[in-house]
């Protein structure tokens, strides 16, 4: 059965209706892809820059803190210790990587079933086009009130450019992502309640990730 979509206006007035691709948006929703591709992707994210001092790090110690015997007290020979307050820190965390990999089938699975799963529930805005004459946060915040979007919601476009009057609208609205057609991700599809496309971006992710 073809899956079909109303493009609309910035008035969410219907200036016609197409056919999508039901390859990418007819897809299968699969829970155990989508975790899998969410989970890398936020691996990636992560900055691995913790990093703790060892005993061989941490300042100090140079001498014997006392003698070895005869003080009544423990035998020390380091104020370094991880015993001591001040001293190094045993198997803390250091600068890593945690980035990794799935192959790229299972990633454009995933991102199908994503965009399956807001075509499917009724989540998917298709617009002719969006535009504005000057940047107003408040502007667009009314355009997305009028195309019935509640909620977070992921804005994609054919290309983003940081001067441009639509991105520097909406870089301030709490919940209101704008992302290119090329980086269009499965986490932020999934993190957004809606999801606002140009038909121009439509027919790049269209293409892009059909079988």
């Amino acid at each position: 059965m073809a899956v079909r979509v109303q493009v609309v206006d910035l008035d969410k007035k219907k200036t016609e209706e197409i056919v999508l691709n039901e390859a990418v948006f007819d897809a299968p929703v699969k829970p155990h892809l989508l975790h899998d591709v969410v989970k890398m992707q936020l691996a990636n994210r992560r900055q691995g820059t913790a990093s703790t001092r060892t005993r061989s790090e941490v300042r100090g110690g140079g001498k014997k803190p006392w003698k070895q015997k005869g003080t009544g007290r423990a035998r020390a020979g380091t104020r370094r210790s991880p015993l001591w307050r001040g001293g190094g820190t045993v198997f803390g965390p250091k600068p890593r990587d945690y980035s990794y990999r799935v192959p790229r089938q299972v990633r454009a699975s995933a991102l199908r079933a994503a965009l399956s799963s807001k075509a499917q529930a009724g989540r998917l805005i298709v617009v002719e086009n969006l535009s504005q004459e000057r940047p107003s946060t408040k502007g667009f915040r009314g355009l997305l009130g009028r195309l019935g979007v509640e909620g977070r919601a992921l804005v994609v476009t054919n290309q983003v450019k940081k001067d441009d009057a639509i991105a520097r609208s909406c870089r301030n609205l709490p919940g209101v992502t704008l992302l290119p057609a090329q980086g269009l991700n499965v986490y932020d599809i999934l993190k957004h309640d809606a999801l606002v496309i140009t038909r121009d971006a439509l027919g790049l992710v269209g293409e892009a990730w059909k079988l």
